[in-house]
């Protein structure tokens, strides 16, 4: 064993850089957590009550988290896999914003003493009243994605695996955009309908954000002389 390596034979530069990263990542993750819970305080003003399990800002943060976290996943895969600059710069835009927009739902969810996670099996069922474009509660079948726009664990799979390159930043790019796509709706609704202001204001930062990184993957497809999944 050389002195760059460790006792697993894995390069001690490899593993600086995953502890780094780790460390980032929860660094990104806690910093949202606090902000979360600090944006509203109880007390603070008098609409301070917790919303109800089931409504639109509870139901928001569980499904948006859950979705925001397969793109944090995906955006990861990128960031270590591509080659292209601009791949990689994307890919660490999105994790990072997304990293932190978790880590507020789940304190605003925290401080409602609400689970962290939907445990019902049905999601997007707070859009029931919607009825919009066909949008609207979910339940997981095998083989299929759970909400709108998330990859399937096959998809997920290729993507790890599909040779480096061009063929993987497409294939990454697809994914990523109908993942964006997918979850626009859910943003959409809740800045329209949720009750809590600061939850309003975090969908509609959400839409923001996102459509301009739609539109930057889109520019970056047609670049590679690709299109966007069916």
């Amino acid at each position: 064993m050389t002195s760059d390596e460790t006792a697993s034979g894995r390069p001690a530069s490899g593993v600086a850089r995953t502890l780094v990263i780790s460390a980032a990542v929860l660094a990104v993750l806690l910093l949202g957590a606090a902000v979360g819970l600090l944006v509203k305080l109880p007390g603070s003003t008098g609409d301070s009550a917790a919303p109800a399990s089931g409504s639109v800002d509870v139901g928001f943060c569980q499904d948006m988290a859950m979705h925001h976290l397969q793109g944090i996943q995906m955006a990861n895969i990128a960031r270590d896999r591509s080659a292209d600059p601009e791949i990689r710069q994307l890919a660490f835009d999105i994790a990072s914003t997304q990293l932190e927009q978790v880590g507020r739902m789940k304190g605003w969810l925290m401080m409602w003493n609400e689970h962290e996670q939907n445990i019902s099996g049905v999601y997007m069922k707070w859009m029931d009243a919607a009825g919009i474009h066909g949008h609207g509660a979910t339940t997981p079948e095998a083989g299929k994605p759970v909400m709108p726009g998330m990859a399937t664990t096959e998809e997920l799979t290729k993507l790890r695996t599909v040779a480096a390159g061009r063929d993987f930043d497409v294939y990454w790019l697809q994914l990523m955009l109908r993942h964006h796509v997918g979850g626009a709706p859910m943003a959409e609704y809740a800045s329209a309908t949720a009750g809590l202001p600061f939850v309003k204001t975090l969908a509609d930062n959400m839409l923001k954000s996102q459509s301009a990184e739609t539109d930057l993957m889109k520019d970056y497809l047609a670049k590679r002389g690709a299109a966007p999944l069916p």
